[in-house]
């Protein structure tokens, strides 16, 4: 007999070899009705599986959100299932569940399209209805490759290859249809429900090697049900309404080209914005940080004493120096992230405790070589700025330093609009340099930080583990920020790293008149300044806050009799300080609003000949169809409050 342990605490004996199928029918009949899977020490494990040791077991149902990765993973089998059944000759490769829902590649000699998705899906619900079961074999390594060889089926081959020898190999059916998977599954296909939809296609290098054929990946989305999934669909809709890269072209904000892949072309409007967001963050480290620059190209020496040529070669851009029959033919990397130049600065000059803690903040500019696949706008590039800082501490400054920085960045993300953020303590790699008794001392102290993170905002901030997730050389806080329509940006950081300093050599005179190593903390709190510009760009669909918009006010004419006074208003609001511009052309006021609200011009001043008359400005807002008419000083003035920066505001109230 085993002893397993209910939720409730609850034990009860049982044979060995029961299955959670059992057990969930002889608590009760609704119970198994609604069971989907078995939940052993938290693993989740087939309904079906034999249970042969005492452990704590849940009865997983459908509506437990444990159930919605079985959910997406049953529904990615039965798109393959429909593809083969309306597609013959297609080969199925691989069909993992993602963040929102799931893919599968396929290989065919004919690309699928969006077209196709419509028939594919249709198909997919005819499966559900059919309630197969799902059922597990394992099957030897002989037989699996006999299978998949007479189907056909080249990639699954492959990865039967790929599968250490020794593993179990698991074939999962529903009805006729099945496939190489490591589970589990749910019971029945009729377990998935109505609330999936495929959602678009796109093309993918097998095994994402750009050297290997190209597959068609078909994505899809599921959920428990009908409102989540609209609620989702929304959101998608919503997002496409705010991509980015859009709301450039429309704004005229910046552009990409073949010739620079994974580049920034700013245009005037785009740097203007971005010069914006520089500025107000050198003005919250103005008086805490020192401001650097190291060089953009160091000898690769350099980075193969701080470990990235070993741990981050493949994704650093390199360069020579000169002909290989020259005496200064030497190999360079481009710098990928700022730390080991700002060493360097440290390194320059004895240190005494005294100094410490040592700010260093630079806006680097990194190059980090990204597949073209891969790149994404803003979002994922080749060449990005950093809003990077390194500060040098000892061991007993490392808390509140960490407290110090998580200010900063919270306070950073409430000026630019994010108020919902979750820290996250990522914890020790597999793969990592140091020893454990540093990484237990750095855990422990970032574990008390972040309970103190959590209880000094009140429960407002959320905090969690990710587990194995921290940078090879330390633990580290990530800054998770959540936008207006639901989507989690990671952006800030804070990496506690004992490593490079003792590759580096770098050291400070302590009390005792001893050499002591710092503790080196990185802190990024935009993480990259373009990715950060299109986050804020989709939060804010483009609908900037007046502060960081490229062109603040447009003083439009409504006939060419203002074009005089429309000329003063312009002057007073540049004078004012205020990014302002006139469009005096000869065309109907409702043109020049629609297209000046297409660029998310915040605010439009209205000039006609009443207003030219009566000295007043007649104000219309982005997204707004109330108007305000003001005298011309009154406007100025309460636009110029309006555009001032937030912090900037803080101050004047402070001194008030």
């Amino acid at each position: 007999m085993i002893k397993l342990t209910f939720p409730d605490e609850s034990v009860r004996d049982y044979p060995a070899g029961v299955t959670g199928r059992e057990i969930a029918a002889g608590i009760s009949k609704s119970l198994a009705k609604k069971a989907v899977a078995t939940a052993l020490d938290g693993e989740l494990i087939d309904l079906s599986d034999p249970i042969e040791a005492d452990a704590r077991i849940e009865i997983v149902t459908r509506d437990d959100p444990r159930s919605l990765e079985l959910i997406r993973h049953d529904a990615a089998h039965v798109m393959a299932e429909a593809v083969q059944e309306l597609y013959p000759g297609t080969q199925v490769t691989i069909g993992p569940v993602i963040a929102n829902g799931f893919f599968y590649d396929f290989a065919r000699n004919q690309p699928f399209t969006p077209d196709d998705l419509p028939a594919i899906e249709a198909k997919m619900r005819e499966i559900v209805r059919r309630n197969a079961p799902f059922t597990k074999e394992v099957w030897s390594r002989e037989k699996v490759k006999q299978v998949f060889a007479d189907k056909g089926e080249a990639y699954k081959l492959e990865l039967i290859d790929a599968i250490p020898a020794g593993e179990d190999l698991r074939i999962y059916a529903q009805g006729d249809w099945f496939d190489l998977c490591r589970g589990p599954h749910m019971a029945s296909t009729g377990q998935i429900g109505s609330a999936f939809k495929l959602t678009k296609v796109a093309g993918a290098y097998w095994r994402g090697d750009s050297n290997n054929p190209m597959l068609t990946r078909i994505y899809g989305t599921a959920w428990h049900n009908k409102e989540e999934l609209d609620a989702y669909l929304h959101m998608l809709e919503e997002a496409e309404k705010r991509d980015h890269r859009r709301l450039g072209r429309e704004m005229d904000l910046f552009h990409f080209q073949e010739e620079g892949p994974g580049v920034v072309f700013w245009h005037a409007k785009g740097w203007t914005v971005f010069q914006e967001i520089i500025a107000y963050m050198r003005r919250r480290l103005k008086g805490t940080y020192e401001e650097v620059n190291a060089p953009q190209l160091l000898d690769k020496s350099l980075w193969e004493t701080s470990g990235h040529w070993n741990w981050f070669r493949e994704s650093m851009f390199m360069a020579q120096s000169a002909g290989e029959d020259t005496d200064d033919h030497r190999t360079f990397a481009i710098k990928p992230m700022n730390c080991p130049g700002h060493i360097q600065i440290f390194k320059h000059g004895l240190k005494s405790y005294r100094d410490l803690p040592l700010r260093m903040a630079e806006f680097g500019v990194c190059h980090r070589y990204e597949p073209s696949g891969a790149l994404h706008g803003l979002m994922r590039v080749r060449a990005f700025t950093q809003d990077d800082a390194h500060v040098f501490c000892t061991g007993e400054q490392m808390a509140a330093e960490c407290h110090r920085i998580n200010e900063l960045i919270l306070s950073t993300y409430a000026d630019f609009g994010f108020d919902d953020v979750r820290v996250l303590l990522s914890t020790r790699p597999d793969k990592r340099v140091g020893s454990d008794e540093a990484w237990d001392r750095a855990e422990a102290i970032m574990e008390r930080v972040l309970g103190e993170i959590e209880e000094r905002s009140g429960g407002t901030i959320q905090t969690g583990i990710n587990p194995g997730e921290g940078a090879f050389y330390g633990p580290k806080f990530e800054y998770v920020l959540r936008d207006a329509i639901g989507r989690d940006w990671q952006c800030g950081t804070t990496q506690v790293d004992f490593n490079l300093p003792d590759r580096f050599g770098a050291f400070y005179v302590d009390t005792d008149g001893e050499k002591k190593m710092p503790v080196m903390i990185h802190r990024a709190i935009c993480g990259s300044m373009e990715r950060f510009l299109g986050i804020l760009l989709e939060n804010h669909a483009g609908h900037l806050p007046l502060w960081l918009a490229p062109i603040q006010a447009v003083v439009a004419t409504i006939t060419s009799d203002a074009d005089d006074y429309a000329e003063k208003v312009l002057a007073k609001l540049e004078a004012a300080g205020l990014r302002a511009e006139g469009d005096l052309r000869n065309e109907k006021i409702n043109y020049k609003i629609r297209e000046h609200s297409l660029t998310k011009t915040p605010v439009i001043l209205v000039c006609g000949r009443r207003e030219a008359e009566e000295g007043t400005v007649n104000i219309r807002r982005l997204g707004e169809r109330n108007q305000t008419s003001l005298p011309l000083d009154k406007a100025v003035a309460a636009l110029v409050s309006e555009a001032l920066p937030p912090d900037r505001r803080r101050r004047l109230q402070a001194a008030a």
